[in-house]
């Protein structure tokens, strides 16, 4: 059976989480807002923009928006080539997985200009027939779409995809499409807020994502 790969990208397949928080503490300071901790703003990845804003700090939705604005601007300040790795076996396992006939697609809050660059940089612009970003759905994830839009566009049924992430917005986002999940260990989430909303595998390294697709 043929199968399709839903990958999401910050915690995932790079390690973005040191200039995600960075660049949210600058955000604050600037925005002259209430501080919070590295560890708090970590928790908000993996959630649109202005949700991570409003969800971390006392601030209407307007304020939010700004917020999401004066991010991006210092998130490109801040990435330059380089400062973010890839995790151990990324590479390696998603060449592996093409080569046997899987479909890799990203699905992620982050922006797709944003993602398109990442791709890019590390080479994957022929492994992944699909980038799919925030401003390519109505509804973020732990919402469907994502998955839902994805299956569309690359005209997949719900059973032969399996959707990969870091914390429980991507398991859950899996989980309601129909959809496979596996939970890796390595970004911002937990392995119990995982299991909670209920992944089907968890794995420690990317490496293992192989045995769970042709277990499949």
């Amino acid at each position: 059976m043929k199968k399709i790969l839903i990958l999401d990208f910050d915690g995932t397949l790079a390690d973005t989480r040191g200039l995600i928080v960075k660049t949210m503490q600058q955000t604050i300071a600037e925005m002259q807002l209430p501080e919070r901790t590295d560890e708090e703003c970590a928790a908000m990845i993996g959630l649109p923009l202005s949700k991570t804003f409003t969800t971390l700090l006392p601030i209407d939705a307007e304020t939010g928006a700004r917020c999401a604005e004066t991010y991006r601007r210092v998130f490109d300040e801040n990435n330059q080539p380089g400062v973010v790795p890839l995790f151990p076996n990324v590479a390696e396992t998603l060449k592996e997985l093409h080569q046997q006939g899987v479909t890799i697609t990203i699905a992620s809050s982050r922006s797709r200009a944003s993602l398109m660059g990442f791709v890019e940089e590390f080479g994957f612009v022929d492994l992944v027939s699909l980038v799919l970003g925030a401003d390519d759905v109505k509804e973020a994830k732990p919402h469907p779409e994502p998955v839902l839009q994805t299956l569309r566009q690359m005209g997949f049924e719900p059973e032969e995809a399996i959707v990969v992430g870091d914390t429980w917005y991507d398991i859950e986002m899996g989980r309601r499409a129909g959809a496979k999940t596996v939970g890796v260990t390595f970004g911002n989430g937990t392995r119990e807020q995982m299991l909670e909303h209920g992944a089907d595998y968890i794995v420690d390294d990317f490496a293992q994502l192989k045995d769970v697709v042709f277990s499949e």
